[in-house]
């Protein structure tokens, strides 16, 4: 099974960078995976909520450890949540365009997180499914 599919095929996600504002790509994304009904929650340290989903500051406060997660975020923040992941257990990890980062993306493989970092969209890829 490829990467993306077994992204897709975790039961519980979580979107890095989720936002508020509605025109930009981490709400996208976390709008995008509540649709296809996917259990999603919803990262980012400065909102309270997201699209009327709690949202949390680390992926240590989630009720459940995600299998996958989404990062859009800049990529010295993509280092810091990739380090949280690696510490809590995360699966998969896909970092959307402009998140990639190359220490992160090692340091990930190197805990047996599998990791899509290759310039792929997670909207276009869910929308071919």
């Amino acid at each position: 099974m490829d990467l993306i599919e077994t992204f897709f095929d975790a039961k519980t996600f979580a979107v890095a960078g989720a936002s508020t504002q509605p025109h930009k790509y981490g709400n996208k994304i976390f709008r995008a995976l509540l649709s296809a009904d996917f259990e999603t929650y919803p990262l980012n340290p400065t909102q309270s909520k997201v699209e009327g989903h709690t949202a949390f500051k680390t992926i240590s406060e989630l009720p459940v450890i995600p299998e996958s997660l989404s990062i859009i975020t800049p990529p010295k923040v993509t280092r810091e949540i990739v380090t949280e992941a690696i510490a809590a257990g995360v699966k998969h990890i896909w970092m959307q365009p402009g998140a990639q980062d190359e220490q992160a993306s090692e340091a990930a493989r190197s805990n047996g997180i599998s990791v899509i970092d290759d310039g792929s969209c997670l909207l276009v890829l869910l929308a071919r499914r």
